[in-house]
């Protein structure tokens, strides 16, 4: 009997969190401005506070969050794709609980997959063992992310600043584009290595400004992460900084950060038709990735081939 009620417990709640599935693309204008440790450290102060959190790596290297991690992260979702290994058995689990799938290559394969592997990515997604309440995902560079254009009314993207010249024309170019080439008329910005909070606000506010007379787009302020040493010392270490320095400048303001996405109101998808959770999310990247055009990067790969 007590096993019965916790099966029903536990499909209770991935009903529930399926429909309230959280998606959040970070991205920037700029290399090097700390998206990745934003990823990995927003994601542990996520399931800290209670969320499961799935992280989507669009990003190959050796810095990417496997790689900053130092997860045995080798497998792909291209391995899902060519039914070498289940969606399972590619997401690799890191600190704090975090989820990672690793994506990069099969993220470029999408637009040229048959009926049939999409239906089976599809169902990979549907069948993943464990529900999920927020994915987050370390997006490529712009004219190689496949999830920048996802158009779903779930789909937040936060674009990372820091007090350069260069970062913030580059993040303002950044929204420019995506909110030409995809309709995005909503952004959350986030900065980054920046010393107070009076000086963070005042990067916004400029930002905000132009992005609403210039581009009739809204931006709404995400918080602010401090230059700390102590970030730097725990990526070097590959932990969070929250796990490794909790007491942290930095780590409070992760937690901060968490919390102002947490209190986020989830808005309800506007097609009434669209399934819900992972699934759902897949079926929405197969159905962008054919409107897409394809980049040099990805226009010689093969799906036996990568």
């Amino acid at each position: 009997m007590a096993e019965l009620i916790q099966d029903q417990a536990e499909g209770l709640r991935r009903l529930l969190v399926q429909d309230s599935l959280r998606i959040v693309t970070v991205t920037s204008g700029t290399t090097g401005s700390g998206k990745t440790a934003m990823v990995i450290n927003l994601a542990a102060a996520l399931s800290r506070s209670g969320k499961d959190v799935l992280i989507i790596d669009e990003n190959a290297g050796a810095n990417n969050v496997g790689g900053t991690l130092g997860l045995n992260a080798h497998r792909d979702l291209l391995d899902v794709v060519r039914r070498d290994k289940t969606l399972d058995e590619v997401v690799t689990v890191g600190p704090e609980g975090i989820r990672l799938l690793p994506a990069g290559r099969g993220m470029r394969v999408l637009r040229k997959l048959s009926e049939n592997d999409q239906v089976h990515l599809i169902e990979s997604f549907r069948d993943f063992a464990r529900p999920m309440d927020v994915v987050l995902v370390d997006a490529a560079p712009v004219r190689d992310s496949r999830l920048l254009s996802l158009t779903a009314s779930s789909h937040e993207i936060v674009v990372m600043v820091s007090p350069q010249p260069t970062s913030i024309t580059a993040a303002y170019s950044l929204i420019k584009n995506i909110s030409g080439d995809h309709g995005k008329q909503q952004f959350r910005v986030l900065v980054n290595q920046v010393g107070t909070e009076t000086a963070a606000q005042m990067i916004f506010d400029n930002m905000a400004k132009a992005a609403s007379r210039y581009l009739e787009v809204s931006l709404d302020f995400m918080g602010f992460v401090p230059t700390d040493d102590k970030l730097r010392q725990s990526l070097r270490s590959g932990r969070p900084v929250i796990q490794a320095f909790p007491g942290a400048a930095s780590a409070t303001a992760f937690r901060r950060v968490a919390e102002s996405l947490i209190r986020l109101p989830c808005r309800e998808s506007e097609d009434k038709g669209e399934s819900k959770g992972l699934e759902g999310l897949m079926q929405r990247l197969l159905q962008n990735s054919r409107s897409t055009p394809i980049n040099s990067t990805a226009a010689g790969l093969q799906v036996n081939h990568v």
